[in-house]
């Protein structure tokens, strides 16, 4: 019973799309780590914490006078491409305040600073002082300068204090004399239509075939805190068994071995370990699903 449960998982349902409430004429049009109150829409200041997610929550929870969205940017690429195109869609924001831990490596403040200052080069890449692989492929020409047209950026790196943050902010609201109101975009500036990519909907599939290899029993050590894999064949032999203290290091090893017979075993194992491994950290119970 166990072992066919665990060979041959099946979810309720029938091989249909998940449908996910729509985004259409939702706002931030990225989807990401953000505080948004949705009474600000409107005003004029955005924060990034860049890698300080602590803050973010902080400075969100605060709701201070004049924050439109705040939320972390930890990479120089994809974070930084995500906040743009956030900005460029949001008409009422004029201001970018830069603060929390930058990331080391990455340097994502520093990065956007160049961003504002210098813009891009042909292929993508932000000039000026910046993180390891600061190019954004996802940002055409258009949508850069408008970003570097629209808003004014400033430098609080390191600022951990949420007070400071939201004095920062009435100051530069008060320095252009804009007015925060619900109505409608104060200021506004030429929209530019982002670029995207098509989004696939997840289906719902009933049954998760077969791995010709075997089945998998995933185990923990509360003692010792450790994970446990175990590879059965259909007739529910023991063939192997790893042991280690991190998810990633057990199915790693387990591909590498050859005893994940197919893809979807391996996401399927992958996912059933980042379970153990989370109830372990948390002393939480765990039961497996399928693997």
């Amino acid at each position: 019973m166990a072992a066919d449960l665990l060979s041959d998982a099946s979810l309720d349902g029938e091989d249909r799309p998940v449908e996910p409430p729509s985004r259409k004429g939702t706002w931030p049009a990225v989807p990401g780590e953000y505080f948004v109150n949705p009474y600000n829409r409107h005003c004029h200041v955005a924060v990034t914490t860049l890698a300080s997610p602590d803050l973010a929550r902080r400075v969100g929870t605060a709701q201070p006078d004049h924050l439109c969205m705040v939320g972390k940017t930890e990479t120089e690429n994809i974070g930084i491409e995500k906040l743009v195109k956030n900005i460029i869609t949001n008409p009422s924001i004029h201001f970018l305040i830069v603060a929390g831990a930058e990331p080391k490596g990455h340097k994502s403040g520093a990065t956007l600073l160049s961003l504002f200052e210098h813009g891009i080069d042909e292929s993508g890449r932000v000039q000026g002082p910046a993180g390891r692989d600061p190019v954004l492929p996802n940002l055409s020409p258009a949508e850069v300068e408008a970003f570097r047209h629209q808003v004014r950026v400033t430098d609080m790196r390191e600022c951990q204090d949420p007070q400071r943050i939201g004095a920062e902010a009435k100051s530069l609201v008060a320095s252009r004399n804009f007015w925060c109101g619900t109505g409608g975009f104060a200021a506004q500036v030429g929209l530019v239509a982002i670029s995207g990519t098509e989004v696939v909907q997840a289906r719902r599939h009933p049954r998760v075939s077969l791995d010709p290899a075997g089945y998998f029993v995933v185990l923990r050590d509360v003692g010792r805190k450790f994970l446990i894999v175990e590879f059965y064949s259909h007739e529910h032999h023991l063939l192997h068994a790893i042991e280690g203290r991190s998810a990633r290091d057990l199915y790693l090893t387990a591909i590498a071995n050859g005893w994940v017979g197919t893809p979807t075993r391996a996401a399927c194992l992958g996912h059933e370990l980042g379970n153990a491994e989370c109830s372990l950290r948390l002393g939480t119970p765990y039961i497996q699903e399928g693997a």
